[in-house]
């Protein structure tokens, strides 16, 4: 289904994210429980934050000086980034500013997007094709609530 962009612009909450290998193996990045966001503007920038719900807190310090493992999980457990979009059909292209993984910086997440019957927002990818890793990521979210 192809809408403007104007009809995703807002915020919208996650409900699920999910990873299906052609293999049959189905994997949740984040877990089951997730909390976070994407905003779309009408001006054609997004956000995007994505977090396991229940993520511990530093026990060794704060950002900056807590141990390596700490800070590793906490890099494992959240997902961010921004920038520009754009949607062509029913493709919507994240092209990303900022991110917290490095490599994402300068390039495009592509992403097939659907409005449900029930007003939610999926987008999906496939992820390395032709490969043993092979998948279709799968993430649902709801608009917000105004407040």
């Amino acid at each position: 289904m192809s809408i403007p962009p104007l009809t995703l612009a807002g915020r919208w909450e996650i409900l699920s994210w999910e990873q299906a290998y052609d293999d049959g193996r189905r994997e949740l990045p984040m877990g089951e429980r997730l909390q976070g966001f994407i905003q779309y503007t009408e001006a054609g920038d997004m956000a995007c934050m994505i977090a396991a719900q229940d993520r511990p807190n530093f026990e060794t310090g704060g950002q900056w000086n807590a141990s390596n493992d700490e800070k590793a999980r906490a890099y494992n457990s959240m997902l961010a980034y921004g920038g520009r979009y754009e949607v062509n059909g029913d493709v919507i292209s994240h092209r990303v500013e900022i991110s917290m993984f490095p490599n994402w910086k300068g390039g495009v997440q592509k992403r097939h997007f659907e409005v449900n019957a029930d007003g939610t927002l999926t987008l999906s990818a496939r992820l390395e094709e032709g490969t043993p890793q092979a998948r279709t990521a799968r993430l649902v979210w709801r608009r917000a609530a105004a407040h």
